[in-house]
């Protein structure tokens, strides 16, 4: 295992019980291969910071998609109640 030069390697850096295990919170978390491989990259070289920094940036990614879908729900609830309300005026 690769570490810098304050012995900060991937068993130290995070206590999560295998580098599979690590590897396939990446994957369950939506990361791509790329992701992952340059994640695992910063791991082996201990570098926390540059990790975070990616770990981060896919959370940002997530969370705007997240921001996306809602949007879209409203929209399309609104579409609902429109139809919905010409519908009931229609009938009356």
């Amino acid at each position: 295992m690769k570490m810098d030069d304050r012995g900060i390697g991937l068993a130290k850096l995070i206590e999560y019980g295998s580098r599979e295990a690590v590897i396939q919170n990446m994957k369950d978390a939506g990361c791509s291969q790329d992701t992952i491989e340059r994640c695992i990259a910063c791991l082996d070289c201990g570098k926390k910071t540059e990790l975070l920094k990616r770990l981060e940036n896919h959370r940002k990614d997530l969370l705007q998609k997240v921001h996306e879908g809602e949007k879209q729900i409203d929209c399309l609830d609104y579409l609902v109640y429109q139809i919905d309300r010409c519908r009931r005026g229609n009938q009356i």
